[in-house]
């Protein structure tokens, strides 16, 4: 008996093992996200614009509707295509963050200010975004509507939108108070 639970043990640890493993792997590139170097507007609009049509493609309420009118065989069909749209949606997700991250971390090497509590604020967010983003992939792919967790991870991408937004802004009020009190500098010098 102690023999039976010992050899189910095993097989859900190296099961677990094996879930984990594969949940690591990156994801495939999905064709028709290739990537952009576009101003920080086309970041933040890339899921924002779309994140209702994926709410309403994800809705229990759409896939009984459609189940109701079309039949089970064209409901899955359906099922199947809309799992690969919000799955390509979060791979855009996944982009856009990269993008914020990269550009984040331009910003701190040309703010002076930046202190280590941004930088590990930076780095857990990083952690955090990445543990959701792997658990709602995992949730899409299992075929479980992962709606809540996926506008939260939308949302969490918006945030960080609008602290780098905030933070070029200061960095560019800095800037130009520099240019201004060197013009300023420069005019003195040539006047005297």
């Amino acid at each position: 008996m102690s023999s039976l639970f010992f050899f189910l043990f095993l097989i859900i640890g190296v099961g677990l093992l094996f879930l984990f493993a594969w949940s690591l792997r990156r994801p495939k590139k999905l064709p028709g996200l290739e990537k952009t170097g576009g101003p920080l507007e086309e970041i933040n609009r890339h899921h924002v614009t779309y994140l209702p049509q994926i709410r309403q493609a994800l809705a229990v309420v759409d896939r009984e509707y459609l189940q109701a009118k079309a039949g089970n065989k064209l409901a899955r069909r359906v099922e199947q295509e809309r799992k690969k749209i919000a799955l390509s949606y979060l791979v855009a997700l996944h982009s856009d963050f990269q993008k914020l991250l990269r550009l984040a971390k331009a910003i701190a090497v040309l703010s002076p200010e930046v202190i280590a509590v941004q930088e590990f604020e930076r780095v857990r967010l990083t952690v955090e975004f990445y543990y959701r983003f792997q658990m709602i992939r995992m949730r899409l792919i299992l075929g479980t509507a992962a709606l809540p967790q996926l506008s939260g991870l939308s949302n969490m991408v918006s945030g960080l939108t609008v602290q780098i937004e905030t933070a070029m802004r200061d960095l560019g009020e800095r800037a130009a108070v520099a240019a201004e009190l060197a013009s300023s500098l420069d005019r003195r010098a040539n006047v005297t």
